[in-house]
């Protein structure tokens, strides 16, 4: 079931105003997400979505980028400042492992501070129920806390010893909390392809957590709005931590210069005042809002994007023809963009030695093969059953 964008509710407070369907006061839920890129936030709003219409009072928190996205997106809703984890990533993929090492320290320090921070915010705001979008830190012994995350095998460039390691901290984590949403489908359940779960690896591991794991389905802010396409007309979705964006916005500066179509560029930089010129020909935006960024990508006849999972999610919803460029020395974005490519769902570039035109004429050759996407009911349900088992437990 997809959520209109406008709903016909008048907020308040976080609240819906009309009958919910939990009895009682209606369920005070904080969701917050991850700082890394804008994708834990975009895939969030189907989330928030869902509960306000489940008649819940939904409170939000984070900070920079991801603030500015959720407050376009649900201006009425109560926000709370939390500081993110704000790593950034290095300039080459082969320094990649050194500097996550490096900011380590920062990243356990930031885990504990947010779970300090959780514990002073439901004292004070009495909340019901935590949603978490891969934030370890959020999770509390008194209310029920969800963790979601597509990534329960962590993919490693050292080898597959290193992933047992990762996947070990990473159920730790994940243990904490009272259970885990996956954002994919069940496997063997992914539409018109039976055998193709998008995430892959990621998301059906062999070994699975301690806590209950739901698969919700697949999530997007989107909906098809059948928009025609136009002709040559391309649309570059810049994404993900520095310094790798920026990398990547002067490689495709250069290249759509020799291109001879129009293209709408998304910075991916909301918030931001520092302004690209647009042409006639070529369009630049630091941010667009849902509705608009929906109608731009169905306009496209290709969409270039990175191979981040949030993404994907979107173009699948709206069947999309995609060329992919995973973020160099992003395993999961690597391992991804390779297993679309496989299925035939998505055209699959590396960034280095990049060439727009080489890889458009490779696009046009490709037998493209997306799924299908039906409405989310797992979603509905999933939120259903969460709620009632909030209700029972006040």
């Amino acid at each position: 079931m997809n959520r209109p964008f406008k709903e016909n509710y008048r907020l308040s407070d976080g609240q819906i105003l009309g009958k919910p369907r939990l009895s009682g006061r209606q369920a005070r839920i904080l969701v917050a997400p991850l700082d890394w890129g804008l994708g834990h936030a975009t895939r969030c709003v189907p989330i928030i979505r869902e509960l306000l219409a489940q008649g819940c009072s939904v409170w939000l928190a984070g900070e920079g980028a991801q603030e500015i996205l959720l407050k376009a997106e649900f201006p009425d809703l109560p926000f709370l400042e939390l500081p993110g984890y704000r790593i950034r990533y290095a300039k080459t993929a082969r320094g990649l492992i050194w500097k996550m090492i490096q900011q380590g320290p920062k990243m356990r320090r930031a885990i504990l501070y947010e779970h300090r921070w959780l514990k002073k915010a439901v004292n004070e705001h009495g909340f019901d129920a935590v949603i978490s979008d891969n934030r370890y830190g959020l999770y509390h012994s008194s209310i029920p806390c969800v963790f979601i995350t597509h990534q329960l095998t962590i993919k490693s460039s050292a080898g597959k010893w290193t992933e047992k390691i990762f996947q070990k901290s990473n159920y730790r984590h994940i243990n904490h909390f009272t259970t885990c949403w996956v954002p994919d489908q069940p496997a063997g359940q992914a539409g018109i392809l039976a055998d193709c779960n998008l995430a892959g690896e990621l998301s059906h591991p062999v070994k699975m957590p301690a806590v209950p794991v739901h698969y919700i389905g697949w999530l997007s802010r989107f909906q098809k709005m059948n928009i025609p396409e136009k002709n040559n007309h391309l649309l570059i979705i810049l994404s993900g931590p520095e310094p790798q964006r920026s990398l990547l916005e002067e490689i495709i500066i250069h290249e759509i210069s020799h291109y001879n179509g129009t293209a709408t560029i998304i910075r991916g930089l909301p918030g931001s005042s520092s302004m690209i010129p647009s042409t006639n020909m070529i369009r630049f935006y630091n941010h667009l809002p849902a509705l608009e960024l929906n109608a731009a990508i169905e306009e496209a006849s290709y969409v270039i994007c990175r191979s981040g999972y949030s993404s994907l999610m979107d173009m699948i919803t709206l069947q999309k023809k995609c060329i992919l460029i995973p973020t160099p020395g992003q395993p999961e974005q690597e391992y991804l963009g390779r297993y679309l490519q496989e299925k035939g769902i998505a055209h699959c570039a590396p960034q280095k030695d990049f060439s727009l035109n080489k890889e458009l004429a490779v696009a046009a050759a490709y037998k493209y093969y997306i799924p299908l996407v039906s409405s989310n009911e797992k979603l509905v349900s999933v939120i259903e059953t969460f709620l009632l088992d909030i209700n029972r437990s006040r």
